[in-house]
């Protein structure tokens, strides 16, 4: 029987193995030595909570699904019924053809067609490679139309370290500012993180949040920013975005956890532009026709015996 999420791509070098997905171009398994650094899900499965997966033409919410554009409101369908948004692109349930596979790379891509919202069309790629440090993520996305295009990217990992409960591990985001959201999760502004329980830069306990918060200012050392999820053994999982990744959302979910012993998962999504970005313009991104944007993301691991 077919896999919910289409053919699985199985990528390994050295002691690190991850399983790609067909449709999304999704992340299921990340492991060293055979240890899970990011949350799997079952090959029989769809993703939960977002698990794994690509946000192209842009993450994060949509408020109201509407975004003025060329003199009109463009209405995106609205994906996040529940809170009337629309919500992390237009690829994440859609099969991607496979451009190149190898022992340790997967490349695949997708069209985005003009439709609802959106009158755009977009040739993206994602290229997938494993190495001994971790897992390395390339996104090009290339405007094939004829008018200029808004596009941001976003991805929506998971990281963990298999046989410690998530809820005992520290988690410390590299971020100054807050931006602070509604009842429905759209932003309505910013503000420091200086002194609230936004300030993440130091570390805290991943058992101690409830988040779904998108933070900016994200501080850059050496072309990339890192956050991090390090166990009290001293192993550590890195998230890391090059410099075009200047935002990232934190989500902790008590309803998605894959190891029994944990009661809590936690996403650390890089993104390249905060929620609302086609109404506000923060991030957002004009591809003319016939230019193309890359940026690169990735997960390392530390003090892994491999």
């Amino acid at each position: 029987m077919r896999a919910p999420t289409g053919e699985q791509y199985e990528l390994s070098s050295d002691a690190v193995s991850a399983t790609v997905t067909e449709v999304g171009a999704g992340l299921r398994t990340l492991r060293v030595g055979g240890v899970d650094i990011v949350e799997p899900f079952p090959a029989d499965a769809t993703p939960p909570s977002g698990c794994g997966i690509v946000l192209v033409p842009w993450p994060n919410r949509v408020k109201d699904g509407a975004w003025p554009h060329d003199g009109a409101i463009r209405q995106l369908a609205l994906t996040e019924p529940a809170r009337a948004n629309a919500i992390h692109g237009l690829l994440r349930y859609r099969p991607y053809e496979l451009v190149e596979l190898t022992g340790s790379s997967v490349t695949q891509a997708a069209s985005i067609f003009p439709e609802l919202g959106y009158p755009f069309e977009l040739r993206t790629t994602v290229r997938r490679e494993v190495d001994a440090e971790g897992l390395t993520v390339t996104h090009t996305i290339e405007n094939v139309g004829d008018a200029a295009a808004p596009v941001a990217i976003g991805s929506h990992p998971y990281p963990k370290i298999g046989g410690v409960p998530t809820g005992e591990l520290t988690v410390t985001v590299a971020a100054a500012t807050h931006l602070d959201v509604d009842e429905r999760l759209n932003v309505v502004g910013e503000s420091p993180v200086d002194g609230t329980r936004f300030d993440l830069r130091a570390g805290r306990v991943v058992g101690e949040l409830e988040l779904d918060d998108g933070f900016a200012d994200v501080a850059v050392a050496d072309g990339r920013a890192a956050h991090v999820l390090a166990a009290p053994d001293g192993r550590r999982v890195i998230v890391w975005g090059d410099e075009a990744f200047a935002y990232v959302q934190v989500y902790t979910s008590r309803t998605f956890a894959t190891d029994t012993s944990s009661d809590v998962a936690i996403a650390v999504e890089p993104m390249t532009a905060p929620a609302n970005a086609l109404n506000t313009g923060r991030g957002l991104r004009w591809l003319e026709p016939g230019a193309s944007w890359s940026v690169a993301w990735g997960i390392r691991h530390e003090g892994f015996a491999v």
